[in-house]
C-alpha cells in the first residue's frame, strides 16, 4: 500500500464519496474505487458499508482514518521542515473569537520578530471548530476557550478568564449588587451560538443548577450582542475581555450571581501525535509568557 491509497481513502471519507474525492484528487471514479478496493482486499477489513448509493465508513474504516491521517501529516510535514527546517515554512494556527481578538495579535507579533520567514495561516472560529480542525490536522495547534472533549488532543491551560454576565442601563438588574440564579429565569437572554467556549460554560452551569433560561436569539457576532444588551433587550454573559470597555464606561452593567462561579481557561491544543517543532514549541512559549 502506498500514500497515495492513503490519500484516496482520507479524501473519500471527508467528501463522501468516490466521485466527490476524484473531482478534489483530479482522479476518475473508477481509479478511486479501485484503491478503496485494494486497500480492503490487503488488509481484509471493510472500509465503507454500501447502502442505498451512499457510502457509510465502519468502525474498522475509523480506526484506519486515525492512522492515515496520521502517517499523511509526518510526511507532509517531514516535507515541510526538511526543505529549511525551522525558519521557512508555514505554521497553521486557530484561535477563538475572544483570543483572537484580544491576545493573538500581540503573539503572532512576537513570534514574526523572531521567525520573520515563517508564514502564518490564522483562522479565528468558536472553540468547537478549532478542536474539531486540530482533531482533523487542519491547524497545528489551537488557542480556545474552554476544555477539549476529543480524546486525541492535548490541551495545556495557559490563562485564566472568566465570564461576564451584563446587562444594559434599561435593565431592572442595573446596579442590582447581587442576584440569586433563581431571578435570572424572569430574564430574556440573547447569547453567543452552541458550539462557543463561553456558550458550553454558561449552559452547563445553569444545568448544574437546574436553572431553565429564556434564550431569545444567539448570534456569532459578539458586537452584536453587545449592541442588543447596550439596548435591553436583554441579558447576555461574555467573556470580560470582550466587554471591558463598555463595563468602564458604565454603558453596561456585571451582574454577580450568588454561589455560581463563571470563570474558566484560556487551552493551548494540539493533537496527541502532532510533530511540534522548534519554532512551533516557541509560539506556545510566547502566548504563556505573553499572558503573564
Amino acid at each position: 500500500m502506498t500514500l497515495r491509497h492513503l490519500r484516496i481513502f482520507v479524501a473519500v471519507c471527508k467528501y463522501g464519496s468516490a466521485t466527490a474525492a476524484g473531482k478534489h484528487l483530479y482522479l476518475a471514479q473508477p481509479a478511486v474505487s479501485l484503491a478503496i478496493s485494494e486497500l480492503e482486499s490487503n488488509y481484509g477489513i471493510k472500509l465503507f458499508d454500501r447502502i442505498s448509493n451512499r457510502l457509510h465508513i465502519t468502525d474498522q474504516g475509523r480506526q484506519f482514518l486515525d492512522y492515515a491521517m496520521h502517517i499523511i501529516s509526518l510526511f507532509d510535514e517531514m516535507e515541510e521542515s526538511m526543505k529549511d527546517w525551522e525558519y521557512i515554512g508555514t505554521l497553521r494556527i486557530g484561535s477563538s473569537i475572544t483570543i483572537g481578538t484580544h491576545l493573538l495579535p500581540e503573539y503572532i507579533k512576537a513570534f514574526k520578530q523572531k521567525y520573520p520567514k515563517i508564514k502564518l495561516k490564522v483562522k479565528i472560529d468558536n472553540s468547537a471548530e478549532i478542536e474539531k480542525a486540530i482533531g482533523e490536522n487542519e491547524f497545528d495547534i489551537g488557542l480556545i476557550e474552554g476544555k477539549v472533549q476529543h480524546p486525541q488532543i492535548i490541551a495545556e491551560r495557559y490563562l485564566d478568564d472568566r465570564l461576564a454576565l451584563i446587562c444594559g442601563k434599561t435593565h431592572p438588574l442595573y446596579r442590582k449588587e447581587k442576584v440569586s440564579i433563581e431571578e435570572l429565569q424572569k430574564y430574556d437572554f440573547i447569547m453567543r451560538e452552541k458550539g462557543s467556549g463561553g456558550r458550553d460554560l454558561f449552559d452547563s452551569t445553569m444545568l448544574i443548577n437546574n436553572i431553565e433560561l429564556d434564550y431569545i436569539g444567539d448570534s456569532v457576532s459578539t458586537q452584536a450582542i453587545i449592541k442588543a444588551v447596550e439596548a435591553g433587550l436583554g441579558i447576555s454573559a461574555l467573556p470580560y475581555l470582550m466587554v471591558k470597555e463598555p463595563l468602564d464606561a458604565s454603558e453596561l452593567w456585571e451582574i454577580k450571581v450568588k454561589g455560581i462561579s463563571l470563570s474558566r481557561g484560556f487551552y493551548i491544543i494540539y493533537h496527541k501525535n502532532k510533530y511540534l517543532s522548534q519554532s512551533t514549541t516557541d509560539f506556545i512559549s510566547i502566548c504563556k509568557n505573553h499572558s503573564h
